[in-house]
C-alpha cells in the first residue's frame, strides 16, 4: 500500500480522536481520593496504567487507520461502532474518580468491554491485523473491569468519603 497524504490526514484525526478519549484520564485523576481505596492484591502499579493505556491508544488508532484504509467509506459502520467505543472509553474516567460512582463505572466498563468486542468482530472481516491490534486492548479492560469491581466491592461507602 502507497502512503498518501490523505492517508497520513487519516492517520493524524485516529490519533487525535484516541488522544481525545485518552485526555478524560488526564481531566478525572485518581487523586488522594483513589490512593485511600482499599484494593486488591493484584492490583498493577500506577506507573502501569499510563503506559499501558498509551500503548493501547497508539493501537487503537492504527487499528482503526488500517480499516479506513482498507475499506474507506464501506467500513463506516464499523468505525460508528469504534467511535461509539472511545466516546465509552472517555466517559469512564469522569464516572470512576470525578464523580466518584464506582458502580455505575462498572456498567459503563462492561459497556465499554463489549463495545471493544464489538470492534474486533466488526474490524476482522476487512481487516484482521486491526482487530489483532485491538486484542490488548481487551485483555487490559478485562483486567480493568475486575478491578473496579473488586475495589468497589472492597469500598462500598468510598463515594460518601471526600
Amino acid at each position: 500500500m502507497m502512503i498518501t497524504p490523505e492517508h497520513l490526514v487519516a492517520l493524524a484525526v485516529f490519533v487525535l480522536a484516541n488522544l481525545a478519549a485518552a485526555s478524560s484520564g488526564a481531566v478525572f485523576r485518581p487523586g488522594a481520593w483513589y490512593a485511600a481505596l482499599a484494593k486488591p492484591s493484584w492490583t498493577p502499579p500506577n506507573w502501569a496504567f499510563p503506559v499501558v493505556w498509551s500503548v493501547l491508544f497508539v493501537l487503537n488508532a492504527v487499528a482503526g487507520w488500517l480499516v479506513w484504509t482498507a475499506a474507506g467509506a464501506a467500513a463506516a459502520g464499523p468505525l460508528a461502532i469504534y467511535g461509539a467505543s472511545l466516546l465509552i472509553n472517555a466517559s469512564w474516567s469522569g464516572v470512576f474518580f470525578g464523580a466518584r460512582r464506582m458502580g455505575l463505572g462498572f456498567v459503563i466498563v462492561v459497556m465499554l468491554w463489549l463495545s471493544i468486542a464489538a470492534v474486533m468482530a466488526a474490524f476482522a472481516p476487512i481487516r484482521p491485523l486491526a482487530a489483532g491490534l485491538i486484542a490488548p486492548y481487551l485483555v487490559w479492560v478485562t483486567i480493568a473491569a475486575a478491578l473496579n469491581l473488586r475495589v468497589w466491592q472492597l469500598n462500598p461507602t468510598a463515594r460518601l468519603r471526600a
